[in-house]
C-alpha cells in the first residue's frame, strides 16, 4: 500500500530526543526548567543532559525557542502527527518493502488483541476502502 501524502523531510531524532520531544508536544510552550520537571519523574536524567537534549533538538530543527528573561520557552516546529507518520514509513520501507499488509500480518502473528483492539482496527480499515 504506497501513501499518496508528499513525503515531507523531517529532522532524524534519537530515541534520547523524542522522549524530551514527546514533552515538549505535550507542555508547549515549555521552559526547559518545565522539562526537567517533567521528566524527572520518568527518566533518571540530570538536568544538563535535558538541557543537552533540548539543544540538540534545535540544532535540528525539531524545536524552536523564544528567551523570556533568563528562561527559554520550546516549543515544537515538527508536527507530532507528521514525525509518527514519516517514522512509520520508514519503518515500513527498512523491513517490509514499504508495504503495511506484510507487517501487520507479522506484527499479528505474535501479538495478542483484545476484542475492543480488533473492533477499533476493523473500524479504521473500514474508513480506508475505497
Amino acid at each position: 500500500m504506497k501513501t499518496n501524502r508528499p513525503a515531507q523531510r523531517l529532522p532524524q531524532i534519537s530515541d534520547a530526543e523524542l522522549v524530551v520531544m514527546k514533552v515538549v508536544w505535550e507542555k508547549a510552550p515549555v521552559t526547559a526548567n518545565q522539562a526537567v520537571e517533567a521528566l524527572a519523574r520518568q527518566q533518571h536524567w540530570k538536568p544538563k543532559t535535558i538541557h543537552t537534549l533540548l539543544r540538540r533538538l534545535v540544532q535540528k530543527g525539531a524545536v524552536d525557542f523564544d528567551k523570556k528573561g533568563r528562561e527559554h520557552r520550546f516549543r515544537p516546529l515538527v508536527n507530532s502527527a507528521d514525525y509518527a507518520h514519516a517514522a512509520s514509513r520508514s519503518f515500513l520501507r527498512r523491513f517490509f518493502d514499504g508495504e503495511v499488509a506484510p507487517f501487520l500480518a507479522c506484527f499479528l502473528e505474535w501479538e495478542k488483541l483484545s476484542r475492543q483492539e480488533i473492533q477499533e482496527l476493523r473500524r479504521i480499515l473500514d474508513g480506508k476502502q475505497k
